[in-house]
């Protein structure tokens, strides 16, 4: 019976939240088209878009200041001034450019973005503003082997997950084995150490690559394609007529001065100078910000976890079956889907209702996960301890409440520490998945040099380094404490 009730109220709780997002999507779905009149009152133009591209888009150190630039930006910024509001950037993975702006985190997205029939059936376009060409990267030291499209027959191609290139990798190169990643420096990396053979790519940013790498080549690609899909567009939710229209119009004013022409300029100066000194200590803040951002998300979601899981535990022991049952199917549901989809719902899919912040949502996110785990960890804890503990605290006349705090709770807990402390350092580590939403933590931060310095071992290293110092101190003062617990007894 109790297993039947568990099932029940697990099921209950997956339709709760499935019925959220399939009723925020239907709250969205019919609204007017009010798209041009919503910016122009909040006085900003929200722009979505993923800096790891150049010279489409890209960090700089600017004034001291570390800004999202490149020709993209240059674009937006058109906009926005043609617009008369200001321009807001929010940086996130390529792959959620277009799920932003259909559930309101953005007005609209950019990043070199081609508007292809399929994209166009979930959101809407402007005209295009450049028209790049499609190209691949390759080794310098396979220029030989690699000189058309033909030549990588049957080879392995990395492209972006989700963009043209690997789409067009998998109909047209014969054979092919298609490797896709969220990052295109993740790419550029299997591509110098071999992992895959060539990488396709816009033809603006393999120029900027061969001209900062010299252990890199290019080759066009050679696809015929139409002009009206292959082109950069701006993305904005389906149903964007005003706004779309609006935007047009300097999109025509960008394509008759040919102003991409300068922009690209500008970008490619900004390029020089992030290459001028590629030191990672030159990169020092970079670090600095996501160790900072890092530490505050695994800080706070350790707080909430450890005051969340020790409700659950005390939920599960609980003789109430309701919330036995919700303790249990709370616990067994977020154990069971990966953190990234987590972090990914409260972002996108509870922000269709509620718009939460990227920094609120990773610390949430990450707080629930840790409370599911933290409470099988407390729960196996307060098993450890003998019965006859609960015994002598009832003959000594200890309501149930006391005996919890002050006799069950403190053995648990010095059997559990280790545990507990595992659960502490893994979630430092796993606190990393945040930055899918463009949460600037580490991880963050490495790719965002990555992709500055054309450097792609490097800063991966000095990433290690830095969990790894942050994860040994904090083990010293886990054990400390631990050895304190042990002389206590």
């Amino acid at each position: 019976m109790k297993g039947l009730f568990n099932k029940i109220a697990q099921s209950v709780l997956i339709a709760a939240v499935t019925l959220l997002f399939l009723g925020g999507l239907a709250t969205t779905g019919h609204a007017a088209d009010d798209s041009l009149k919503t910016v122009e009152d909040k006085g900003t133009l929200v722009v979505a878009t993923s800096p790891d591209y150049p010279p489409y888009e890209f960090q700089a150190t600017v004034h001291g200041k570390s800004k999202v630039i490149g020709m993209d930006m240059d674009v937006m910024k058109k906009v926005a001034k043609d617009l008369g509001v200001k321009l807001e950037i929010k940086s996130m993975n390529f792959d959620s450019l277009l799920v932003a702006i259909q559930t309101g985190k953005a007005d609209v997205a950019v990043g070199g973005i081609n508007p292809t029939a399929e994209r166009r059936q979930s959101v809407d376009f402007s005209d295009i503003y450049y028209l790049g060409g499609q190209s691949f990267l390759i080794n310098k030291t396979d220029a030989g082997k690699y000189k058309n499209r033909s030549d990588l027959k049957g080879l392995k191609i990395g492209a972006q997950t989700g963009t043209l290139q690997y789409n067009l990798a998998k109909q047209k190169i014969p054979g092919a084995q298609v490797k896709g990643m969220d990052k295109s420096t993740d790419l550029v990396l299997a591509l110098k150490t071999h992992k895959i053979d060539a990488l396709g790519i816009e033809t603006p940013s393999a120029e900027a690559y061969v001209k900062n790498d010299k252990s890199l080549a290019m080759i066009n690609s050679g696809y015929k394609l139409d002009k009206n899909e292959v082109g950069a567009a701006i993305a904005a939710k389906k149903g964007s007529d005003a706004l779309i229209n609006a935007m047009n119009k300097s999109v025509a004013t960008i394509n008759k001065d040919n102003l991409t022409d300068q922009y690209l300029a500008d970008a490619g100066k900004y390029m020089k100078v992030n290459t001028q000194n590629t030191t990672m200590w030159h990169y020092s803040n970079y670090f600095v910000t996501g160790v900072e951002y890092t530490l505050l998300i695994s800080a706070v979601s350790v707080v909430i976890g450890v005051l969340l899981g020790t409700l659950l535990a005390l939920m599960r022991f609980s003789k109430n079956k309701l919330l036995h049952g919700l303790a249990v199917a709370y616990i067994e549901f977020v154990r069971g889907t990966p953190l990234m989809v987590q972090v990914m719902f409260v972002y996108f899919g509870i922000g269709i209702i509620v718009n939460i912040p990227a920094l609120l949502s990773g610390i949430i996110a990450v707080s629930l996960n840790s409370g599911a785990y933290v409470a099988e960890i407390i729960r196996s804890g307060i098993d450890s301890v003998a019965k006859g503990q609960t015994e002598a605290a009832s003959s000594l006349g200890l309501s149930k409440g006391d005996t919890m705090r002050f006799v069950i709770l403190p053995q648990a807990i010095r059997n559990i520490w280790p545990a507990l402390g595992n659960e502490f350092i893994s979630l430092i580590k796993e606190s990393s998945i945040v930055s899918i939403i463009g949460v600037t933590d580490l991880i963050y931060q490495t790719n965002i040099v990555r992709a500055d310095t054309y450097r792609g071992v490097m800063p991966i290293f000095i990433t290690m380094l830095i969990y790894f110092v942050i994860t040994f101190l904090l083990t010293r003062v886990l054990n400390h404490y631990e050895g304190k617990m042990k002389h206590a007894r």
